[in-house]
């Protein structure tokens, strides 16, 4: 039988620890886009790739690297299972044989259509309306800043996909079912 202490310490409690609840809530996130990725055909790290992608198809191995914070070590072997599940292909360049470039084939392009709700469907999941979920993006981007993580490129891309002060409800954007500022239902 184990006995409950009280540490002399109340910071050193696990539910203290703020990386414990952003280990936490990674797990989570993850785990539901396994489930809403299933049908893709792809995992995670795949989609971040597709994501990039999607934004500039023939981007260079280093500029995927440098979006997704991955090493080579991790982007060579992701790229080396998406090109042989016919989702890119990598090619070097002609200028200079160091620089690999990653362009989409047809199926790639195919499953940003399929890929649409994805977004969406975590938003309604974690049932967040717009402003905490813009209050959270922009929390995460000043704590990963704070501590030495790039800024991310586009910091306006959450206000374009969940709206701004100036457009808090994108016609686009909204996500059927999923609460909106004021609306906790």
């Amino acid at each position: 039988m184990t006995t409950q202490a009280t540490p002399s310490d109340p910071g050193l409690l696990l539910d203290a620890q703020l990386c414990f609840r952003l280990y936490r809530s990674e797990r989570a996130v993850l785990a539901t886009y396994r489930e809403l990725l299933s049908d893709l055909g792809v995992t995670y790290p795949q989609y971040l790739v597709l994501l990039v992608l999607w934004e500039t198809d023939g981007a260079t191995v280093s500029h995927l690297g440098s979006r997704l914070a991955l090493e080579s070590g991790t982007l060579s072997p992701l790229l080396r299972r998406m090109e042989t599940a016919g989702l890119v292909v990598r090619e070097r360049s002609g200028d200079d044989e160091r620089v690999v470039h990653v362009r989409l084939t047809g199926t790639g392009r195919a499953l940003q259509t399929r890929a649409h709700g994805v977004p969406h469907d975590l938003a309604r999941r974690g049932g967040l309306d717009t402003a905490e979920t813009l209050e959270l993006a922009r929390l995460l981007d000043r704590l990963c800043s704070n501590l030495g993580a790039p800024e991310p490129t586009v910091d306006t891309a959450i206000d374009a996909a969940f709206g701004s002060p100036q457009n808090p409800h994108p016609a686009s954007a909204r996500t059927p079912g999923a609460p909106t500022d004021g609306d906790r239902s």
